[in-house]
């Protein structure tokens, strides 16, 4: 479960695939915008921003900076499917400029957002003492700098996507450079480590400013479900070249999948959302749309109540021609687990179900090809965001992750599957 933000400049439809198709190095936007219209716009953004793209928001102005690193790593992955190299491995590029160059840590860990755009720019680094550092979003007030408590913060679930990102990366990277991505996917599968829990699973990640951050002890069934397929990944990418350290991160992708079995209701037939801050408690209060969906995803082979698991999804979370955040209220469609449940149906081979998904979801973007959170304002999560004790809702305001699902959705792209 990820904040939701994007990026879209308003134009026209005929600018936004026609300006700087030279840049592209095997595709342009009209090649692009063919294979999936959302990826053609999270192009576009890559093209205006020169690295993290960002989102603006109506309701929170300063939101405009707040590039996310959940939402890079997912359009990162969508631009490589749809043949953008050049957009994806800009988007690469920041990522590890961003590793690198932290002002604090120099574990592999990432924030969970930067300021958008070039990080290697004037408004994107700042130099203290001659030491280069990457910026993190902001604002003033009352004459002191203010930063939010979950972006300065690092999730596990979000690293885990960035070791995704970088690996899809090396894939399409030229010769000389595929080292590059693939040694900064392994220092955050590193730092990755050392949020293992012993009694099963990995923790939530760090939670606060600079010195001053603690272990989130608590564990998400989402977060584990990533954390296990970018450790099987991985372990693919190096085992020719690092066997023991490709074993190494196999046995973490299996513990990593023990724990997420074990937030399954076999009654119920729905994975919960993971455990309570000590750890072992099972939270049973919130069944979220992703925990089932991202399972369904990634061990949709291991899953002998797939049908079940889906059924219960149409019972308790459908809404309309979409899918709420969570069973319960059905109070609006939340748009990036819709397109993920698109792609559900898509490996079930459920043609029917999984055109009726799209038909909604292109009914839900601009002309450009941006894809809004949620279908409405408010839309609840049943969750308190970290840090503040504020509601989490989405709303009906522009959305990268959202838009990312939707264009692996459009092109059919599992980004779980080997």
């Amino acid at each position: 479960m990820k904040r939701i933000t994007g990026l879209i400049c308003i134009i026209l439809i005929i600018a936004l695939f026609t300006g700087c198709a030279s840049k592209t190095e095997s595709h342009g936007y009209d090649e692009i915008s063919k294979i999936s219209k959302g990826a053609g716009t999270l192009a576009y953004c890559v093209e205006q921003s020169g690295g993290f793209i960002a989102g603006k928001s109506d309701s929170n102005p300063n939101a405009a900076e707040h590039a996310y690193t959940y939402d890079n790593a997912v359009a990162l992955i969508a631009l490589a499917n749809a043949g953008a190299d050049w957009h994806a491995l800009t988007i690469a590029d920041a990522i590890l400029f961003a590793q690198d160059h932290d002002r604090m840590f120099q574990d592999g860990r990432l924030r969970n957002a930067y300021v958008s755009g070039d990080p290697k720019s004037d408004s994107g680094r700042s130099i203290v003492g001659k030491k280069v550092t990457v910026r993190l979003p902001g604002f003033w007030q009352d004459g002191r700098w203010q930063e939010d408590y979950y972006t300065v913060s690092t999730s596990s679930g979000n690293m885990a996507w960035v070791i995704l990102a970088l690996c899809k990366a090396s894939e399409i990277a030229p010769e000389d450079n595929k080292e590059i991505y693939i040694n900064g996917a392994k220092r955050a599968a590193d730092f990755l480590l050392t949020l293992r829990a012993d009694n099963g699973g990995f923790s939530g990640g760090y939670e606060g400013w600079d010195e001053n951050q603690v272990l989130a002890t608590y564990k998400s069934t989402e977060h584990n479900i990533d954390i296990a397929c970018a450790y099987r990944l991985l372990a693919s990418v190096i085992e020719e070249t690092d066997q023991v350290k490709a074993n190494e991160y196999i046995e973490a992708s299996e513990y990593a999948k023990q724990f997420v079995f074990s937030m399954y209701d076999s009654k119920l037939h729905c994975f919960y959302t993971g455990t309570a801050d000590d750890g072992k408690t099972r939270s049973e209060g919130v069944v979220p749309l992703d925990a089932n969906s991202l399972a369904i995803l990634a061990f949709g082979n291991d899953l002998a109540d797939k049908d079940k698991i889906l059924e219960f999804i149409e019972k308790r979370i459908s809404v309309d021609d979409g899918y709420d955040f969570s069973a319960g209220d059905g109070d609006g469609i939340w748009n990036e687990g819709t397109a993920q449940m698109a792609l559900c149906y898509a490996g079930t081979g459920d043609q029917e179900l999984y055109g009726s998904i799209l038909s909604y979801l292109d009914s839900q973007t601009d002309e450009e090809g941006i894809m809004p959170a949620a279908n409405r304002d408010g839309l609840s999560t049943g969750f308190l965001l970290g840090g503040t004790g504020d509601i989490w809702e989405f709303n009906n305001e522009e959305s990268i992750s959202a838009t990312a699902w939707y264009s692996l959705a459009q092109m059919a792209v599992n980004p779980f599957a080997m």
